[in-house]
Order: structure tokens, then C-alpha cells, then sequence
């Protein structure tokens, strides 16, 4: 545990001294979010975070070849976490350039396949689902890239859908990331196998890019991820997801869930968990597609309803707001990893007061304080 906290303090103290650097170099780029209809910020702020958090992530990744258990770790390890690294960068510089010269949706999209694309060809993708009892259902390759590419294409864009509030994305990206690093940091410790395991690495430098970036992103930002921040979030995310199908049998996984071998739940906890914690983006990204294809629209096109719109139009602030949203994210992702190891009373006792909680801020505290909308200010 110790080596992976030195992972997710390095990625984060270098993301936060290249923000800096990355901001000056979108400034003499001209890399700069003007003001849109659709936005909140209120003057010009400029891109290129993403590359700020490659950076981070880039400096993790080897510090942590160079400790002394993850080093010893199994070649597989680090061999997918370059892989994933490879490909964040790729579809990092795909951002850079719509940042820079805005790509047409059709062209992102082929730059994100061709990302996705190098992480198949390297073996980073779902390769088997657990079943009940000692079963497991393997893929066949066109199956297993098929489903490769729908989820790591999904998490990008929902990504890049919430990327709409300052500090947004990154918060819930974060959180996602710890809560999936304690999900595989206990898979692993429950069934007596290796800590060395590339989902935690990846998720620990993933988690310390993105706290290492909000400083600087957080209301109001100095500086925005750009697509070529979001779209690396995403890849990272889902790769680290990937990672772990190839890494436990399925007797392994249904023995860590807490529950019998011919419990249904147990075993769909590598598809579960992962999906769980990105339940806000996904949610967002899915209305705001029947929401355009309802309207006749094309689902790309951009409009001023998403999840973080309706909360300042409920009266929420514009900090109080990616806060709450933070909280709704933390409450699915850490519930869900903690209900699915460790299923007592108790935790469902806690999460439900979570969740009440949540509900409180979210909906009673805008009419109680009855501050005024901003979106009409």
C-alpha cells in the first residue's frame, strides 16, 4: 500500500508543477476556451491539462518500476501498464489537436478507435466473464475487441460529456479511480494473490493525476483538461478495467465477492464495479443522447442540459455544485466496492445514510438557502 500512495503522490506533485508549464504553452498557442453560449466560465481559459496529467502519469509509471515489491511484480504488470500508457498518449494527442484546431466529431471519434485500437492489438481487453459456480465465459476475439471498443469508447465520451463544470470531470474521475484501486487492491488481498496488480497501479497514478490537477482546475480555473485531458481520463479509467478480466480466474473473482460460489453477484463484479463507479457520466452521456435524438438532432451536438446544468438551475452555486456531484460519484463508486466485499448491515446501514445524506444537500438545501439561479444571472 505504501508504494502505491508514492505512485499517486508522484503523479500528482508533477501534474500540479506541469500545469504551469502547460499553461503557458496554450497561452502562446493560442489553445484557449473562448466563451460559448453553452459554457459557464465567463473569460477565455486555456487548454492542455491533459498533457500536464500524461505527464504525471508518465513520471508515476516508472518511479514505480523502480520500487521495491511493484518492481518484483510479474512481467504482465507493468508490460499492460505501458500499453495503457502508450495509448493514453495517443488519444491525449488527439485532444491536443481539437484543443488546438477543433477536429470534427468524425475524426475524434477515428482517433479514439485508433487508440483503442492499440490496446487490442497488445492484449489489453476483455478476455473472459466469471459465471456461477467454476464456469467462465470466454470471448472470442472479435467479441472481446467488439466489447473492448464499445466501453472504452462509452467512458471517453461520458467523460467528455461531464467535463462541464470547473473541476468537475477530474473530481469524478478521481474518485472513480480510488474506489477501483481499493476494488482491486482487495480482490487481490482476499484471494491471496499478488498486491501487484496493473489496475491498482494504473488507478493510483490516475487518482494522483487528477487531485494534483484540481488545484489548479477547481472554481475558479486557471486552467481547463481540454479534450485531450477528458479523453485521457476515460482511456485510463476503462484500460484499467480491461486489465483486471486478464488478471484473476473466475474462481478467483467469486471467492472474493463475499457471497457463495453459486451467487450470481459475486461473479459480475469485474463488469459491475467499474461500470458502477462511472454510473454519473454514463448517466449523463445517455440522456444527453435521447435528449438530441429526440429533438432530431445528432448526439455530438452540443446543448445546455447536462446533469451539472440542472444543478445550477436548481440553485446550487457553481462550486457547491461539482461538490455535490463529486459526493453522488464517491457514494456510488465507494458503495458499491464496499457492499460488493464486504455485504453486512452495517454497510448497508452506512450507504443508506449516504444516500440520504446526498439527497438533503441536493434537492433541500437550494430551496432552504434559496439562492438565485445562475443560469439566469
Amino acid at each position: 500500500m505504501r508504494e502505491y500512495l508514492l505512485v499517486f503522490l508522484v503523479a500528482g506533485s508533477v501534474t500540479y508543477l506541469l500545469t504551469v508549464i502547460a499553461r503557458e504553452f496554450a497561452l502562446r498557442t493560442n489553445a484557449v476556451a473562448q466563451v460559448r453560449d453553452r459554457d459557464v466560465h465567463a473569460i477565455p481559459i486555456p487548454y492542455f491539462g491533459g498533457l500536464a496529467m500524461l505527464g504525471g502519469l508518465t513520471a508515476a509509471y516508472f518511479v514505480a518500476r523502480q520500487l521495491p515489491f511493484l518492481s518484483l511484480s510479474t512481467p504482465n504488470v507493468f508490460r499492460d501498464a505501458g500499453v495503457v500508457l502508450v495509448a493514453g498518449g495517443l488519444i491525449c494527442m488527439v485532444g491536443v489537436l481539437d484543443d488546438l484546431f477543433e477536429l470534427d466529431a468524425l475524426t475524434k471519434l477515428g482517433g479514439q478507435v485508433l487508440a483503442t485500437g492499440f490496446l487490442i492489438a497488445f492484449g489489453v481487453q476483455y478476455r473472459f466473464f466469471p459465471a456461477p459456480g467454476d464456469v467462465q465465459f470466454a470471448l472470442d476475439p472479435s467479441q472481446a475487441a467488439l466489447l473492448t471498443v464499445f466501453t472504452v469508447l462509452a467512458t471517453v465520451n461520458a467523460v467528455n460529456f461531464i467535463d462541464g463544470l470547473d473541476g468537475l470531470a477530474a473530481g469524478v474521475v478521481g474518485v472513480g479511480a480510488i474506489a477501483f484501486f481499493l476494488f482491486c487492491y482487495q480482490i487481490a488481498h482476499l484471494n491471496d494473490q499478488s498486491l501487484a496488480v496493473t489496475g491498482a497501479l494504473l488507478c493510483a497514478a490516475l487518482g494522483g493525476a487528477c487531485a494534483g490537477f484540481i488545484p489548479h482546475n477547481f472554481y475558479p480555473a486557471r486552467l481547463f483538461m481540454g479534450d485531450s485531458g477528458s479523453m485521457l481520463l476515460g482511456l485510463l479509467l476503462s484500460a484499467s478495467a480491461l486489465t483486471l478480466s486478464g488478471q484473476f480466474s473466475a474462481t478467483e473473482v467469486t471467492q472474493g465477492g463475499g457471497g457463495s460460489d453459486a451467487s450470481l453477484l459475486p461473479t459480475l463484479l469485474p463488469i459491475i464495479v467499474p461500470l458502477s463507479i462511472l454510473i454519473v457520466p454514463f448517466a449523463d452521456l445517455i440522456l444527453a443522447v435521447i435528449r438530441r435524438t429526440r429533438r432530431g438532432q445528432a448526439f455530438y451536438q452540443p446543448d445546455k442540459q447536462h446533469l451539472h446544468h440542472r444543478m445550477l438551475e436548481i440553485g446550487h452555486s457553481h462550486g457547491r455544485a461539482v461538490l455535490i456531484i463529486w459526493l453522488w460519484a464517491s457514494l456510488i463508486g465507494f458503495g458499491t466496492v464496499l457492499v460488493s466485499l464486504y455485504a453486512s448491515g452495517l454497510t448497508w446501514f452506512l450507504v443508506a445514510l449516504w444516500l440520504v445524506v446526498t439527497v438533503v444537500l441536493t434537492f433541500v438545501v437550494p430551496r432552504v438557502k434559496g439562492v438565485e439561479n445562475p443560469l439566469q444571472s
